[in-house]
């Protein structure tokens, strides 16, 4: 079953969960996570987001995002997950 549709309202945080495939690491050294960062921080500044938690495990990442217009966590989201 797909998962339902995220409701978007500007200005809501919103919790987002990154996995890996399979649960798989996505991250295997101290760079992979500082690449990983400064990608989503290029990402969510050019998406208007705003990134207010984050928590990069080995296999997963949990953020904490709200946008200042509707879509912003969601371009956001897809420009940081393509690099894992």
């Amino acid at each position: 079953m797909a998962r339902l549709h995220r409701i978007d309202i500007p200005d809501i945080a919103q919790h987002v969960i990154v996995r890996g495939v399979d649960r798989q690491p996505c991250f295997f050294a101290d760079a992979d996570y500082e690449s990983y960062l400064a990608i989503l921080r290029a990402s969510a500044a050019s998406s208007d987001c705003a990134i207010h938690a984050f928590v990069l495990m080995t296999n997963h990442v949990h953020l904490l995002l709200s946008g200042n217009v509707a879509g912003a966590v969601s371009a956001t989201c897809s420009t940081s997950v393509s690099w894992m």
